[in-house]
């Protein structure tokens, strides 16, 4: 595993970074799928959640996993087929976002493809953590495709805020 710079905002509500724009933007591209397929669904009662999650993997949300102890977090990305330096970790009081970018190489194709589950484009996670982190200590590194986050638990009068 190799060490990876993380980006860290030390004020919660700071959206200076451009990563929060890119965010939001995504988040808002989201949306309108996900209320497209509520609509194609005939705006259905009782399906909103699959519809947002759908919305989501159709964007390339990434296969991760969240693992706390008493000391912190771990934050885990499977980001297989991208390079390291193509991977923006950012680290703010109550959330850690990954960003991973690659660019995408058209090879002539001989034979048709009849389905795939691969994505040709950039991905991004946010994660929202229940207590907030020491943002200072926030390590990541990254080998074989996953993406590790470390997040140490700020002291418990921090995550009153």
């Amino acid at each position: 595993m190799s060490k990876l710079k993380v980006q860290k905002v030390a004020v919660a509500g700071d959206r200076t970074l451009p990563v929060f724009v890119e965010f939001e933007k995504l988040v808002d591209r989201i949306r309108e799928r996900a209320y497209e397929l509520f609509a194609g669904r005939g705006y259905e009662e009782g399906h909103q959640l699959a519809d947002w999650v759908a919305a989501e993997k159709e964007y390339c949300w990434p296969t991760a996993e969240l693992l706390e102890d008493q000391d912190g977090y771990e934050l885990r990305v499977a980001l297989v087929g991208f390079k390291r330096r193509r991977i923006t970790v950012t680290a703010s009081p109550r959330e850690l976002i990954v960003r991973a970018t690659r660019k995408s190489k058209r090879k002539k194709r001989t034979a048709t493809i009849r389905w795939s589950e691969f994505h040709d484009h950039d991905v991004h996670r946010l994660v929202e953590l229940p207590h907030a982190i020491k943002v200072k200590k926030v390590t990541a590194s990254f080998g074989n495709g996953l993406l590790k986050i470390r997040a140490p638990k700020a002291p418990a009068t921090a995550n009153r805020q």
